[in-house]
């Protein structure tokens, strides 16, 4: 008797929740505490890998800081230096440091004459240091057979992640190797110290020469480049980029010298090419990959022989 009389109290108790507006409330307030729980939590859920990106950006930003000191204190010295030169007076003899300070109390140099400095100084950083056409420049209309081509390094600490799952990926295709912004980082890398990239010329031509261009160590964000191409091949092929390789050099690239090195071809041949293979045969001692920043090709062109 005493259990049937509590069933039908709690049978009218739960007849009476369900019309009111009390669980609706509750379920309200544990969902919106849950929304927030959530994103409380997904605050403190970065991958370590992007704390140490945002600690490398800092350390870029602090390098290029001082960079930019330094240039001013050299903007300085050259203004000085220009000075003397007007007057007669520099001395190339003269050693130790100038007095910047004492200099600048003299007659400035007319902003007219600064202005065609530093546009004479600007323009002969842009020009280009091997004087040579790139017939294996993208912007020309040259193109990477990605067929004949190594895949390239997959590495999950450049992507990004939503919810755990990795959505964006930062790693550079391979024709990044065609075009002349060389960075830090903007490199195509492919596992290992072995592989070849397969090159779709602009135009035909009887290849003469190529250009390896890699970033210094001192901007390299790890300090050294152990990933740059150490011993490389090229091989020409005839007719549309298939059949036969024909050999046209073995050459070293000495990460202890210029950042730009350009190679004579070892072999000359008479016929144009439109295709060209680089083969990438060592690296400077990096276990997982090898990174290619610009690969330039140059010759005469077919409608020139």
């Amino acid at each position: 008797m005493f259990i049937l009389t509590f069933l039908l109290v709690g049978l009218r108790n739960h007849q009476w929740l369900k019309e009111t507006a009390i669980p609706q409330k509750l379920h309200a307030i544990f969902a919106e505490y849950g929304t927030r729980l959530y994103r409380y939590q997904a605050r403190f859920r970065m991958p370590r890998e992007q704390l140490e990106l945002l600690k490398k950006e800092s350390h870029t930003l602090e390098d290029n800081f001082r960079e930019i000191l330094f240039l001013t204190e050299q903007m300085d010295m050259l203004k000085a230096l220009l000075r003397d030169m007007k007057d007669g007076t520099y001395d190339d003899s003269r050693s130790g440091p100038r007095d910047v300070t004492r200099d600048q109390d003299s007659t400035e140099v007319p902003d007219e004459e600064m202005f065609d400095l530093v546009h004479y100084v600007l323009k002969k950083l842009r020009e280009d240091q091997v004087q040579m056409a790139d017939y294996a420049l993208k912007s020309a209309g040259a193109s990477i057979v990605e067929s004949e081509t190594s895949e390239s390094y997959t590495n999950n600490k450049t992507k990004l992640y939503w919810h755990g799952i990795g959505f964006l990926n930062h790693e550079m295709p391979p024709d990044i190797i065609l075009q002349p912004d060389v960075h830090p980082g903007k490199c195509w890398a492919f596992p290992g110290s072995q592989g070849h990239i397969l090159i779709r010329l602009a135009r035909k031509i009887i290849p003469m020469s190529v250009t390896m261009e890699h970033i210094s160590e001192k901007v390299s964000p790890s300090g050294n480049i152990s990933s740059a191409p150490k011993e490389f091949s090229v091989h020409g092929l005839m007719k549309r980029c298939e059949g036969e390789e024909i050999f046209l050099g073995r050459f070293i690239y000495n990460k202890t010298e210029p950042t730009i090195q350009t190679f004579d071809l070892q072999r000359e041949i008479s016929e144009s090419l439109l295709c060209v293979r680089l083969k990438i045969l060592s690296n400077w001692g990096h276990p997982h990959y090898t990174c290619l920043y610009r690969f330039r090709v140059h010759g005469i062109p077919s409608d020139h022989t």
